[in-house]
């Protein structure tokens, strides 16, 4: 049985991968480039998310305007954990912060936002367990970009096929070719951190969404 609050991703011993949609213009370059670069934006929050399917809930199957690009970015372990590390959730949580006040002079310093929403199904339903999401701040995106990420891959072919598929009913056929996805194993400090244990109270998935995208839009 799939636990309400943990992380699912492709990964193997050195990286794990990461969605985002873009625009052609931010896509092109980052692919030509091996990196990202401008028109990518260096000075505002950028969010990363090993939710294939939350992705395609949120981008529409990449048929949202600016995000007709779907990049799947391999980004190191060691990256991507020094940003669990520096994460704060984005709601006050009782049990891991003392009280409101804590959580908000935790949250305003923060180099990364983490949020929990709703996992999504092959069509889009919210399934009652949830998806990771980390927001990177301006502080730490060249960090990000210059230090963590090992390959960026252009994954909108894949997408316009799943999406073909399951718009022509053949679900099955769409299923296969998802991406693998697994529990991906945190310490026992850090799950407490990030709900992932279950020994704390609950975060309220998608709470306070206009906080925790503060310095920039999802992506």
């Amino acid at each position: 049985m799939t636990a309400e609050y943990e992380i699912r991703a492709d990964y193997d011993r050195d990286t794990i991968a990461i969605y985002q949609a873009y625009s052609p213009a931010i896509a092109n370059a980052a692919l030509e480039a091996g990196r990202f670069v401008p028109p990518f934006s260096f000075h505002r929050m950028t969010w990363i998310k090993p939710s294939f399917l939350w992705l395609m809930h949120r981008s529409n199957w990449g048929r949202k305007s600016a995000q007709e690009r779907v990049l799947r970015v391999r980004v190191k372990r060691s990256g991507w954990e020094k940003a669990l590390s520096l994460a704060c959730l984005t709601s006050f949580v009782p049990g891991v912060f003392a009280s409101p006040e804590e959580w908000a002079a935790q949250f305003a310093a923060a180099l990364a936002h983490l949020q929990w929403d709703p996992e999504r199904s092959l069509r889009g339903a919210g399934l009652p367990y949830n998806s990771i999401q980390v927001g990177l701040s301006r502080h730490i995106i060249r960090e990000y970009v210059d230090d963590w990420v090992a390959g960026i891959e252009d994954i909108t072919p894949r997408v316009r096929k799943i999406y073909t598929l399951l718009q022509s009913g053949q679900a099955d056929k769409a299923k296969r070719l998802l991406p693998p996805e697994r529990v991906y194993p945190v310490s026992v400090e850090l799950g407490r951190r990030l709900l992932i244990n279950g020994t704390v109270g609950k975060a309220q998935p998608g709470a306070a969404p206009e906080v925790g995208r503060k310095g920039g839009r999802r992506r």
